[in-house]
């Protein structure tokens, strides 16, 4: 019987995070990154988490053989954890024999909730009533309608608010809960400091205050500048919330579990599901990090609490990680 599942995660960035989009915006950017088409809100793609995560979760099992594009000198894929959760390819016979499955896991793109903005009374999280309602949080005191003009406030405040470059007046004071299994210290922070914006400007906000970094080559010869050589590029920054979802659908139903005592996972941790692979590479981008710029101070990115599990028409419930709670230690 196939086993349906659904994970949601709540991220938040540790550094600017770049995952570059190949092209450059006019009079902006050299090397700008990835956006949603209809809104122009930067994301993180499924497949940078998907690719990050399996790269990690094979470095823990100690077969890092399982990440790539070609698994031919993985013993034995179908018993491999990491290839029965993502996925493999293996040729052999001289090619003549070709053995390929697809994963059990769908990693879905991570997107923006919560972003940060500098005000007058310092930082503030930007956010949206409907991005927020579809990730799970949930509001009081929001009126059914209100002009774009104004922003409504989780914190109390009389006078117009400046985010960046508006200036909105203030449209009322709102609460604004994160499910209980997210409401750790790094929600706590942030929880009376939310801003929510009319869904029209919220774009509008995000580019304006996206981090953008200027770089130049060094021509090692005499230690200056090269010459046409300064370039731009422009990345998430370090505060974003973002949430993003993975789905099990495990048509197999033969994963093994693996113990401790099989390779060298870390401490405590017992790998149950597929979902326990994923989430194990996951909380590894906390250290390893993802996207560009990773050797410079960018791309680390924790998961906040524990992720919200739903069976296939069931109630949504914490999920249970194999190395404890809030854990991220690799």
């Amino acid at each position: 019987m196939a086993i349906y599942k659904r994970r949601r995660y709540l991220l938040m960035t540790l550094d600017p995070v770049h995952i570059g989009a190949g092209s450059y915006r006019l009079g902006r950017v050299d090397n700008s990154i990835v956006r949603e088409p209809g809104t122009r809100v930067p994301k993180i793609p499924g497949t940078s988490l998907h690719g990050a995560a399996r790269s990690y979760a094979a470095q823990l099992y100690e077969t890092p053989e399982a990440a790539g594009q070609t698994h031919d000198t993985v013993t034995n894929p179908e018993q491999n954890p990491v290839c029965y959760t993502f996925g493999y390819i293996k040729k052999s016979n001289n090619g003549q024999d070709v053995k390929a499955y697809s994963g059990v896991v769908n990693v879905f793109d991570a997107h923006i909730v919560l972003f940060p903005v500098h005000s007058l009374v310092g930082p503030v999280w930007v956010g949206t009533v409907e991005r927020l309602r579809e990730a799970g949080f949930e509001m009081s005191n929001v009126p059914d309608g209100w002009a774009k003009e104004v922003a409504l406030l989780t914190f109390a405040r009389r006078d117009p608010l400046n985010l960046g470059w508006l200036m909105l007046n203030r449209g009322g004071q709102v609460t604004v809960n994160a499910p209980t299994n997210w409401q750790t210290d790094r929600w706590n922070a942030i929880e009376n400091k939310i801003a929510l914006v009319h869904e029209s400007i919220f774009s509008h906000i995000v580019n304006s205050n996206l981090e953008v970094r200027t770089s130049v080559s060094i021509n090692p010869e005499t230690g200056a500048a090269e010459d046409k050589a300064l370039f731009t590029y422009e990345a998430i920054p370090r505060a974003t919330f973002l949430t993003a979802e993975v789905v099990l659908d495990d048509y197999r139903a033969k994963f093994e579990s693996v113990s401790q005592n099989k390779n060298s996972l870390p401490s405590n941790a017992v790998w149950q599901s597929p979902l326990d692979v994923l989430d194990a590479g996951l909380r590894l981008i906390e250290w390893l990090g993802v996207g560009g710029m990773g050797t410079r101070g960018f791309g680390r990115i924790a998961i906040v609490g524990q992720p919200q599990e739903e069976d296939y028409g069931q109630q949504s419930n914490a999920a249970q990680s194999p190395s404890g709670e809030g854990a991220t230690t690799p």
